[in-house]
């Protein structure tokens, strides 16, 4: 049975759950960490730049792509060329593997949320490397203390989300969570700021220091683009579909941007600041990776006065923006189902469900009691993250790019996007695409995987 497809009711609906889905933990923890590791302003001006050229060009052609077919990722691809369907099986396969680990992230974010709101802040910043540690490994025989609890909730509140629809469910919630994350985002800024000896943090982070630019600097910001703005992996394709004609397409591509990359930019004045105040200037804090969220911010909310309160409104915020992002990825697969096999949301959405929280216990144990059990010496969540994220999506990002730069043309994305108003950076766009995006991403896929078979460290 043929299912109508969903639609968001407007284009700032649109917008709004496209920037949710873009905004999330890339954002908030990876950003930061990555920006003071590459040179701060260096990093920072590298970035935007990138944004609005690079990131652009994959963000407009993937929603082109979703509009023009009105399908998800594995019949869009085979729509626009049989050759290249296999390509969609590709792209469907990243949010398949990336939505079970982020969800058990999710549930870690979710039980630090909970515990700063019931008081207990001030006790895991005495012993905050301990702490995690302890969570992580199942460490703890307490059922509050068991990390599959909070990864079974985080899941099921992102189920329920996606159960209800486009309209109803994911641009509902992202109506709400959107505005509420950029307003908790500039308050936990706002008191970051105050710290004593913020202002060296706050130097670092918006002055660009040319002599701290490498190629690398501008990998890592090219690599960070695929994180933060949920490219190559069905999702804006999948919510390209949902948009309707007669939204202007390159205008909303540039909201979208201007959302990703503003919550990416003071999420760096929430946490380069307070984090240099409180590490006396030590940049090699601020490259903690997961544990710069989990081990060193509360540490720095120990600190801080009304520390408690910025804590919980930082884990708050840090949740709504894990979950928009969960709640697409959770989207992009159930769209997939629903059209390759014609089931309905609520069968869809369950099936997901129950297969999420199963390939999520691999990842969520993966630490603890399945910690002996690794793959190519990483535990499943690393290499899960290793595989969507260092391999498939450049892939996916590559092959894109020659199936719209050399073999369906330029002109397929071009038309799609002024039958809704003036292309303005086309040229940009043609000139992204064909020539310059391919050579980026090639880079890109072979530092991630030379960075992950540990020939160096990026």
């Amino acid at each position: 049975m043929k299912h109508e497809r969903s639609t968001f009711s407007n284009r700032i609906g649109f917008v709004l759950a496209a920037a949710g889905s873009a905004v999330g933990l890339g954002n908030i923890w990876r950003f930061p960490y990555l920006a003071a590791q590459y040179g701060g302003g260096m990093f920072l001006l590298v970035y935007l730049i990138l944004a609005v050229t690079f990131g652009f060009a994959l963000m407009i052609t993937e929603i082109a792509i979703g509009r023009k077919t009105k399908l998800s990722c594995i019949g869009a691809y085979q729509k626009l060329s049989k050759k290249f369907g296999f390509l969609g099986w590709i792209a469907s396969a990243i949010p398949i593997i990336i939505v079970p680990y982020y969800c058990v992230i999710g549930g870690w974010v979710t039980k630090y949320f909970v515990d700063f709101l019931t008081g207990q802040g001030s006790q895991i910043a005495k012993d905050a490397d301990n702490y995690f540690n302890t969570f992580i490994t199942v460490g703890d025989s307490g059922i509050f203390q068991n990390p599959m609890l909070w990864f079974v909730i985080y899941v099921l509140a992102a189920a329920a989300v996606v159960l209800f629809g486009v309209e109803k469910g994911i641009e509902k919630v992202s109506r709400i969570m959107m505005p509420i994350l950029v307003v908790l985002s500039i308050i936990v800024a706002v008191f970051s700021l105050s710290m004593p000896d913020a202002l060296e943090g706050l130097k670092y982070y918006l002055l660009p220091d040319f002599s701290n630019f490498s190629p690398m600097t501008v990998l890592a910001a090219m690599g960070q683009l695929f994180y933060s703005m949920s490219l190559a992996m069905g999702i804006m394709i999948t919510y390209g579909s949902y948009m309707k004609k007669e939204d202007n397409l390159e205008r909303s591509v540039g909201q979208i941007e201007i959302f990703d990359t503003g919550i990416a930019f003071i999420a760096g004045l929430m946490i380069i600041p307070a984090v240099f105040a409180f590490s006396g200037g030590d940049e090699s804090a601020l490259s903690a990776g997961p544990g710069l969220m989990f081990v060193t911010l509360p540490k720095v909310f120990g600190e801080m006065k009304l520390g408690q309160v910025v804590g919980t409104v930082f884990f708050l915020l840090v949740m709504f923006a894990a979950l928009t992002s969960s709640i697409s990825l959770m989207e992009t697969v159930v769209s997939i189902v629903q059209d390759k096999l014609h089931w309905g949301r609520k069968k869809s959405t369950l099936v997901i469900t129950a297969g999420i929280l199963l390939l999520g216990t691999l990842s969520c144990l993966g630490y603890g009691p399945l910690a002996s059990v690794q793959i190519l010496g990483k535990a499943f969540l690393d290499f899960f993250d290793f595989m969507s994220n260092s391999v498939l999506m450049p892939i996916v990002a590559f092959l894109t790019c020659i199936l719209i730069g050399f073999i369906v043309g330029t002109k397929t994305i071009s038309d799609e996007v002024k039958l809704s108003g003036n292309f303005k950076r086309e040229k940009l766009f043609i000139v992204m695409i064909k020539w310059v995006a391919p050579i980026c991403i090639i880079a890109i896929l072979a530092s991630s995987i030379a960075e992950g078979m540990g020939l160096f460290h990026f």
